[in-house]
């Protein structure tokens, strides 16, 4: 095993250096929620794809199975509250209690499904239970103490946000461990949540200690998307903790390559928008590409993930569960293709634009500008762009309607005579590793027009990676579909624009 062997103890230098040698060869390889709902898919396309002598040398991290995280914590795309957001809300409401309840019916529902004929349902009941007696008691003594006015609830909230986020991954991957043992696999449980740990420890140690003593050779670990550290993974990547367990992983072992299993390729677009005959696997591109995707909130990988691998020069590759002969998309830090051209057309919705305008504004942008990103980085929005020009400077959130109004009414304070305004949009994005293609911007225009698209405001950088069309959110469909048409498919890339090796 490959353990990076800075900071440790001499003894475990040499230890450590010895693995590096002899073990290079593997990979870190990590399962989207969707995929983990399928086991057999998962054990027949993706671990035992080449058979059980393949199945080594490999690193696999798990999230939970899909739509557990957003009944702990709240679903990620409408906000419906999960057993977090519920107990967070109040200190006295038990309707968390009943979600709570609620999920684990469902979870208990998911083992019986899996282990309900291979009479493994009373051990796989009784590891899951536990976690949740856990979770469920430590709740009630918090919600106790919060009563009394010397503890106030909003300073663990932190805390509890990660102990319930950390249920979901342990269940998935203790189960996976325990399935893939039965098939006759030598997979071993790595759990790095910390459960009932009475030390913190920073997410490298965690993970040094816990592949300290395990063999590549003879043993395949399923280890859990959340990993706790003293600083907690969710306080910088909240949604996106598994992908930084993953590239640490990556990292630390010094892996050949990384793997994102998903349940749908890196595609030039959404095939569901385009259609699936039209819609054509990336095959290659790089950091970069996978960046922008992330600003759009269509993460191949969480930026501060893809970081550690672009700085280690190690690959990602992002494969679909359900097509395993395909080779997937390969992200590389120096991918360029080959020839000027788009490569993706992706976009999101429910973008809020706050322009503010100022005719004092014009020759003190700057103090403007630093007071209004202050306002919005304390009310945590993300901004997805922003337009400036002499006396106006717009900023397109991604947020909700709520944190809007509270932005804006401290900017009206900062600068009662401003005019504010706010609109619903949508963003929709040309993407390529090398866009510089004359005439490429009247191109896309002249798509949307032809539609009668109106574009509210347009985007292009010097960096020749993006063309961002600003549109209201009703035209985001028939954007996509024109864009795609007009930049993607007149190429006819057939089974991937750029194929992976």
């Amino acid at each position: 095993m490959a353990i990076t062997p800075q900071h440790l103890p001499q003894k475990t230098k040499q230890h450590s250096a010895k693995m590096i040698n002899e073990n290079t060869m593997h990979t870190v390889e990590k399962i989207g929620g969707t995929s983990m709902s399928d086991y057999a898919s998962v054990r027949d396309n993706i671990i035992l794809k080449d058979g059980k002598k393949h199945s080594y040398q490999r690193i696999f991290v798990v999230s939970a199975y899909g739509g557990v995280t957003d009944q702990l914590l709240e679903h990620k795309k409408s906000g419906k509250p999960g057993v977090y957001a519920l107990f967070s809300s109040s200190t006295e409401d038990k309707a968390w209690i009943e979600k709570l309840d609620l999920l684990e019916e469902n979870l208990l529902a998911i083992n019986e499904a899996l282990f309900g004929q291979l009479g493994l349902l009373q051990e796989a009941n009784a590891f899951l239970t536990q976690r949740l007696q856990d979770a469920r008691q430590c709740l009630f003594d918090l919600q106790s103490l919060c009563q009394h006015g010397h503890f106030a609830l909003h300073t663990h909230l932190q805390a509890v946000r990660e102990m319930l986020a950390s249920i979901g991954e342990a269940h998935s991957a203790w189960n996976t461990t325990k399935l893939l043992q039965h098939d006759g696999v030598n997979a071993c449980f790595v759990d790095l949540t910390g459960w009932r740990s009475n030390k913190h420890m920073s997410l490298d140690t965690r993970i040094r200690q816990a592949f300290d003593k395990i063999d590549l050779n003879k043993q395949l670990p399923i280890v859990t998307g959340y990993a706790h550290s003293d600083t907690g993974l969710m306080s910088s990547f909240n949604r996106g903790y598994s992908e930084m367990t993953f590239s640490r992983l990556a990292v630390l072992t010094q892996a050949k390559e990384a793997i994102i299993h998903k349940e749908f390729h890196l595609s030039s677009a959404d095939p569901r928008l385009v259609g699936a005959r039209n819609a054509v696997p990336i095959g290659r591109t790089n950091y970069d590409v996978a960046d922008q995707l992330a600003n759009l909130g269509m993460e191949a990988i969480h930026p501060k993930a893809a970081k550690g691998l672009r700085q280690h020069n190690i690959p990602l590759r992002v494969k679909n569960t359900f097509e395993p002969e395909h080779t997937g998309t390969l992200i590389t830090g120096d991918y360029v293709s080959d020839s000027p051209r788009v490569e993706i057309i992706a976009g999101c919705k429910g973008i809020y634009s706050l322009e503010l305008f100022d005719q004092e504004m014009a020759g003190n942008i700057h103090d403007y500008d630093h007071a209004i990103l202050s306002t919005i980085k304390r009310f945590k929005a993300a901004i997805v762009s922003k337009d400036i020009n002499a006396n106006t400077i717009t900023h397109y959130l991604s947020t909700n309607l709520k944190t809007v109004k509270r932005i804006r009414s401290a900017l009206e304070e900062q600068f009662p005579e401003a005019e504010l305004d706010q609109k619903k949009v949508a963003i929709v994005s040309a993407i390529g590793s090398d866009m510089q293609i004359p005439g490429i911007l009247a191109q896309t225009l002249q798509a949307v027009a032809d539609k009668k698209i109106s574009v509210l405001a347009i985007h292009q950088s010097m960096r020749q990676v993006d063309i961002q069309l600003v549109i209201n959110e009703s035209d985001y469909n028939q954007t996509v579909k024109c864009l795609h048409t007009a930049l993607v498919e007149v190429l006819n890339h057939g089974r991937a624009i750029c194929l992976a090796s």
